[in-house]
């Protein structure tokens, strides 16, 4: 069978409910799915837990829309249907429904980061200002957003970072993986990682595509008479080599010496850490002493002074436990990860979690406010 493109999978893949942004919860069968759904309404009809935050108030920092225009770029014309490109009254239906007050807008990966040029620069701005002038107008108060950026060229990425903060009130910017062969630490990107130290507004690394090579090395030719069942790309993105990309990233950004270059530079990870507190202790043993005399503060403090997290499509109260082990409840945010994620689901289950009212208030909205200067 000829193999099908990897921008083609991920067209095809997400009209099956396996595209991109979505995490290994949320990948799981129609029955699983089905049965979770089934739990948290019970478990909203019968705990007082649940019952006791019905008032909880949320902010989403992890919510994606894509534009037809976009879609074109990157071959992914079914993801129309998962309500994508929507930005209006089912949105908005589907975050009332869910007790969701604000959701901050990104682009769907991989953006325009990808597109070289003036067409990349341009479709950014376009991208960014779609948002200022419709949803942001027409809702007021219901959505924000991270910036676009035309990350091919760093100097006019870091130029449009400031003009969409301090023009069109944006609360940062989000990259999306690896730019092309580059993580964020690499010299070509100190224009954007200096721009945004400057705004005191963060970067959120999302996950993206791996590069082809890698793709090829580690993903593809596993079972090639099931290519039809996309094996192979699925572990490569939601199923395991977004999440493990990003942890990679965030330690590379430490050990080349970002943070000791732009001591207030702030990052934002998703879906509950991205594995990183499962390895944090494992990371932290073999990391600590090698890096002692090539930085500035212990490895440790860099992962708790410039680092967040989100709770996106990751709806599993053993991990927020765990991320909450070794990182402050003063820096997890809550996120849903829509449409890739049913925000409802993601709501009512934090609202049976069982932490004190304060910190459930830090990670469902306060903390958000505080990073971003904002408020519901």
């Amino acid at each position: 069978m000829k193999p099908m493109g990897r921008r083609g999978f991920l067209a095809a893949a997400t009209a099956l409910g396996v595209g991109a942004g979505l995490s290994t919860h949320a990948i799981a069968s129609a029955t699983d799915d089905n049965k979770a759904v089934d739990d948290n309404e019970a478990a909203d009809k019968t705990t007082d837990i649940a019952l006791r935050d019905r008032d909880l108030p949320f902010i989403g920092t992890e919510e994606t829309f894509s534009t037809r225009e976009l879609m074109v770029l990157n071959d992914r014309l079914f993801l129309e249907d998962t309500g994508l490109a929507e930005l209006g009254p089912r949105r908005i239906g589907a975050m009332d429904e869910a007790g969701l007050n604000v959701q901050i807008l990104s682009a769907h990966t991989p953006g325009v980061q990808n597109v070289p040029g003036k067409k990349g620069i341009d479709f950014a701005r376009r991208l960014n200002k779609l948002l200022v002038d419709g949803p942001m107008a027409t809702y007021p108060g219901r959505f924000q957003a991270f910036a676009t950026l035309p990350l091919q060229n760093p100097e006019a990425s870091a130029d449009e970072l400031e003009r969409a903060v301090r023009e069109d009130g944006f609360l940062g910017c989000l990259t999306n993986g690896i730019i092309g062969k580059k993580f964020l630490d690499h010299p070509d990107f100190e224009p954007v990682l200096t721009r945004a130290e400057a705004l005191g507004k963060p970067i959120y690394i999302h996950p993206g595509l791996p590069p082809d090579e890698v793709f090829q090395i580690y993903y593809s030719n596993m079972r090639p008479e099931y290519q039809k069942e996309f094996q192979d790309q699925v572990l490569s993105i939601s199923a395991y080599g977004w999440h493990q990309e990003v942890v990679t990233q965030c330690v590379r950004m430490i050990t080349s010496g970002v943070f000791d270059r732009h001591p207030r530079l702030q990052i934002i990870i998703g879906h509950m850490g991205e594995g990183l507190p499962f390895f944090y202790k494992r990371i932290l043993e073999k990391m600590s002493e090698v890096t002692e005399k090539s930085l500035d503060k212990p490895f440790e403090q860099y992962l708790q002074d410039n680092f967040w997290f989100t709770t996106s499509a990751f709806p599993q109260t053993e991990l927020l436990e765990l991320l909450l082990r070794y990182f402050s409840v003063d820096r997890v945010m809550f996120a849903t990860d829509y449409p890739f994620a049913d925000m409802k689901v993601q709501t009512d289950w934090f609202r049976g979690v069982d932490l004190p009212r304060e910190a459930k208030e830090k990670i469902a909205y306060r903390n958000a406010e505080k990073l971003f200067g904002m408020k519901v």
